[in-house]
């Protein structure tokens, strides 16, 4: 596995490239081709939509013969597969990164690489975050949208009521149990929350599985069983219980998902939780965060593992979309989401414009799109418009590029996700949980699971 660099000029994209409704859909020239395209951002992102209005003039007047309508659809794992199945998708459809190989896999989706390779730049890109789009022919099937690593965001006006160093954030994970249980005891807030539900407490025991040196699936011959009934997912259960039930370290409320916890932190309840850079946003312009210079980061603690789990969301073309509106959704993905993290002046112009709202957050690091040439002349090319305290993110900035990059589980890793939740929300919840008992269980779902994906 790679190494990564961290990068803030890819973090722009975040904020600028959701879509949005474009007026060019109706009364247009007989020729013209209407691009559906999903990743229509929260009404409460009104730097993003802003920016995104200008971007889809922008493209129109480049490409006189595509227009782009924008969706507000999000993915959604109950109902997803029917809708792709149906074709009652859009042209150009946004998936967490757990799902490219299924779909791959499936031949639910279009290869691009013929048209992305017409792309001067196309050699570029940084091949880690093209991997995990690609079969095992090389062949690409998406572009990502802001890749990201995971770490440890922490509220620093906490750790300082608490006596603790906010510009040294715990490193492993016995460090993690001790400033959490301090923030506890000196502030009375929760001094760390695990995410539970909605798929995402398995989310979140992966990463921790990870960082314990373990890993969440693995090949058995010609196919894939679960891996995690094992001594990294253990030990990282049986902290969060001893940290839950010994330490009275994570609160009361136990049933989380990520807007829950961010907006918690963000009103300043928790000290710390698993997160990106990229909850900054989020804490700042949806939940309106008080003092958004609380908000601190530092790379995922480790037991072991030196590893990290990385991810993000792609976009990519279903299998039903003709070869021209295929044609129209790879220059429009290289519009909104490659060509800003290659091109300094476009970059520039929309840090620039961003950079002009009070609400945007323009220099948010992330994994960098391209190869470290380029991204350092991008990253130098925003830093002029930078309205974050980039020292606050440093400790991740400076500690994820030593630890490897973890992908997610390789299959039906939405599905295992599921399983998991109540393996987390029992430990969380019931004292007398049985962490052997429970993985056990949730060993033989998953193996089911998995077996069923194959007939």
């Amino acid at each position: 596995m790679k190494k990564i660099t961290a990068s803030l000029g890819v973090a722009i994209l975040a904020t600028a490239v959701a879509a949005c409704g474009s007026s060019a859909g109706s009364g247009q020239e007989s020729g013209t081709v209407t691009l559906r395209v999903q990743g229509m951002p929260p009404a409460t992102d009104k730097p993003g939509l802003a920016a995104f209005e200008k971007m889809v003039a922008d493209f129109e007047k480049q490409n006189p013969g595509i227009a782009v309508e924008g969706s507000s659809a999000a993915y959604d794992p109950l109902t997803f597969s029917a809708k792709l199945a149906g074709g009652k998708v859009e042209d150009v459809i946004k998936v967490p990164l757990t799902e490219p190989q299924g779909l791959i896999a499936r031949k639910q989706v279009k290869p691009l690489t013929a048209e992305l390779a017409k792309w001067p730049h196309y050699k570029e890109f940084n091949p880690q975050v093209l991997r995990p789009l690609s079969d095992s022919g090389g062949e690409v099937y998406g572009v990502p949208q802001s890749p990201f690593a995971m770490g440890l965001v922490y509220n620093r006006e906490l750790f300082e009521k608490a006596g603790l160093d906010p510009g040294k954030p715990p490193a492993t994970w016995e460090e993690v149990r001790a400033h959490a249980k301090r923030i506890a005891e000196k502030t009375g807030k929760a001094g760390f929350v695990h995410e539970s539900k909605n798929n995402q407490g398995g989310w979140q025991l992966t990463k921790l599985t990870y960082a314990f040196g373990g890993e969440m699936e693995k090949q058995s011959g010609d196919t894939w069983v679960a891996a995690f009934n094992a001594e990294p997912t253990r030990q990282a259960l049986t902290l969060l219980k001893e940290m839950r039930w010994t330490d009275d370290s994570m609160g009361d409320n136990q049933l989380n998902d990520q807007n829950d916890v961010i907006k918690r932190f963000a009103a300043g309840e928790i000290g710390m939780y698993l997160g990106t850079p990229g909850t900054y946003r989020l804490a700042k312009m949806t939940y309106g965060m008080p003092n958004i210079d609380a908000f601190g980061i530092g790379p995922l603690p480790q037991a072991g593992g030196n590893a990290t789990l990385t991810g993000g969301d792609v976009y990519m073309v279903p299998k039903s979309a003709s070869a021209e509106k295929t044609a129209a959704a790879v220059k429009w993905l290289l519009f909104a989401y490659a060509q800003p993290q290659y091109d300094t002046g476009a970059a520039a112009e929309r840090a620039k414009a961003l950079a002009a709202d009070p609400n945007a957050a323009v220099g948010v690091p992330t994994l960098p799109m391209f190869n470290e040439v380029r991204q350092a002349q991008i990253d130098e090319a925003v830093k002029p418009y930078v309205n974050v305290k980039l020292e606050h993110f440093q400790p991740w900035i400076e500690g994820t590029p030593k630890l490897q990059l973890r992908a997610e589980p390789p299959v039906r890793a939405q599905a295992v996700y599921a399983v998991l939740d109540s393996v987390v929300q029992a430990v969380l919840t019931d004292r007398d949980a049985d962490v052997n008992t429970l993985l056990g269980k949730a060993e033989a779902d998953v193996n089911a699971k998995l077996a069923a994906s194959r007939q």
